[in-house]
């Protein structure tokens, strides 16, 4: 596209590309927009090198001219997007991409394959958030996905409320608390379970966690506080009926003296597994399988397409897969509570001032009635804000998912499934 556009001179002309989803996973009631800090990260160091313009000479993908072009490209437009950890619908552009066609149209596979990663996971992981209630959740699935991926995924889910990954490399390169229990090959290494228990604790302290379900669980959470003792941080049940072991469990350990030994429940949890668990003693989630790979985080299905060229709305007529031209401009609507009833999607050249842009929260704080979604994040190819990537952005995507959580309905917490939370109203319809 970039060969033939620089010919036919389409290259220069600027441009406006969206990226949004024609339609949520069937049953979700909302998704959850993330990978906007791995996204601008990774747009600083998108350039084309020399070994990269030699390859694409020599399998012929590009001739000189476009070589010499790419030699020299870097991002210098415009975009604004939803801010990371913010609850999205279909049909609502989430991210805006303003530059000449050439510098813009290079961008579609970054910005997809971040987006539509991180925003899965952090779908999948909000719901398992919401099934948690107050349990914490770990985030435990790097062994289930790629090697990259894994880290990725485990900021996603730490974005969408998990309070900690197994995954290092995501606690150096983004802040996400760390931590981790032993596996079940570790006990077997050992002459019997007493053995690798008393071997674990010698290392790491009575506050670890020991996996009590090699063998036995009641004789290995027998062995567990024998080793550690009263205060014995926690127990590991990675199989069976986890509810049925929990109770047990519990009160084995009461029996025992361990009242603040904590449990924590593995083995292909997803959300409604989860919720079937409210009712145990369960202190954690482990979360793995169901969280990284498709089955339990089916793709956010973004796409990148073209609105506006020359300042003029364009729209594609394909069956099936119309859009809707002209750049546009997203609001969230709340009621004088605070609650969050309707995104409103218009052209960007219409003004909200008919629409109500204050008022009071329940406890009478001021609060917005109708809070824009895009915001600038970077202008003329620079970043707005260095604290939108690292480990700062990590913590503000954090918060800022809680609070906007917070604001939607209290359907948008039932992980049955069910139909999206909030209405998207465009302007033909406000």
């Amino acid at each position: 596209m970039l060969r033939a556009a620089l010919r036919s001179g389409a290259a220069h002309r600027p441009v406006v590309f969206e990226v949004f989803t024609r339609a949520l996973p069937p049953g979700r009631r909302f998704g959850v927009f993330a990978g906007t800090g791995r996204l601008l990260a990774a747009l600083a160091d998108f350039r084309f090198g020399a070994e990269e313009i030699s390859s694409l000479l020599a399998t012929g993908v590009v001739d000189d001219d476009t070589a010499a072009w790419l030699a020299d490209y870097r991002f210098r437009g415009q975009i604004s997007a939803f801010a990371e950890g913010e609850p999205f619908f279909a049909d609502t552009p989430v991210l805006v991409v303003e530059g000449t066609f050439a510098e813009s149209v290079l961008l579609e596979t970054l910005v997809l394959s971040i987006l539509n990663h991180d925003s899965a996971i952090a779908a999948a992981a909000a719901r398992m958030v919401a099934a948690a209630g107050e349990r914490p959740c770990i985030e435990m699935g790097t062994r289930r996905t790629h090697e990259i991926a894994a880290v990725a995924a485990a900021r996603a889910a730490y974005v969408a409320g998990f309070q900690s990954s197994s995954n290092l490399a995501a606690d150096r390169a983004f802040g996400v608390p760390s931590t981790g229990t032993s596996a079940h090959a570790f006990t077997l290494a050992h002459p019997s379970e007493a053995e690798a228990f008393a071997a674990q604790v010698a290392a790491l302290g009575a506050g670890t966690t020991l996996l009590v379900d090699t063998y036995d669980v009641t004789a290995g959470i027998a062995a567990a506080v024998a080793a550690a003792g009263p205060k014995l941080g926690a127990i590991r049940i990675d199989s069976g009926d986890l509810a049925a072991l929990a109770r047990a469990g519990r009160a084995q350990l009461d029996s025992l003296g361990a009242t603040g030994t904590r449990i924590i429940a593995t083995g292909d949890l997803d959300e409604h597994a989860i919720a079937r668990l409210a009712d145990a003693p369960v202190d954690g989630y482990g979360v793995g399988t169901s969280l990284v790979t498709g089955s339990g985080a089916p793709t956010a299905g973004f796409v990148y397409k073209l609105a506006e060229v020359d300042g003029e709305p364009v729209a594609k007529r394909s069956v099936g897969k119309v859009t809707r031209g002209g750049r546009k401009r997203v609001l969230r609507r709340h009621d004088p509570s605070g609650q969050a009833v309707a995104d409103v999607v218009l052209p960007s050249t219409i003004s909200a001032s008919r629409t109500p842009v204050s008022g009071t929260t329940a406890s009478g704080a001021a609060a917005p009635r109708d809070r824009e979604l895009l915001t600038r994040v970077v202008v003329d190819g620079e970043l707005v804000d260095a604290d939108l990537i690292g480990p700062a952005g990590t913590r503000r995507a954090c918060e800022h998912h809680a609070a906007a959580i917070a604001a939607l309905p209290a359907t948008a917490r039932d992980v049955r499934f069910g139909q999206p939370c909030i209405p998207v109203v465009h302007a033909a319809q406000a």
